[in-house]
């Protein structure tokens, strides 16, 4: 068989997160998401704002997005397993837990 038949996995590891955004108006929401870079870079980008002190949100959830399989989900996956287990969706990736 070739060295080649079985091409080598990709170098990342691509995680499922969420994280609450410290403002009062987001309180009980979580946004939802999916990156292969490290979860803190990926959420950090969107509060593209330089900010005094701690950030706007905490990281509530960290988990590879990998079956047991070896296969990959995205966090579509999640937002519709979250609606069909009948977890209000605020639109885009916010949930409300």
């Amino acid at each position: 068989m070739p060295a080649d038949f079985f091409p080598p996995r990709p170098a990342v590891t691509p995680k499922i997160y969420a994280y609450e955004d410290t403002h009062p108006q987001y309180a009980g929401l979580l946004k939802v998401g999916y990156t292969t870079k490290s979860v803190q870079e990926r959420v950090a980008e969107q509060y593209p704002t330089a900010w005094p002190g701690e950030p706007p949100y905490r990281i509530v959830l960290e988990e590879p997005a990998i079956r047991s399989d070896g296969t990959f989900f995205t966090d579509r996956e999640v937002h519709k397993m979250l609606r069909i287990n009948g977890i209000p969706n605020l639109g885009g990736e916010w949930f409300r837990c």
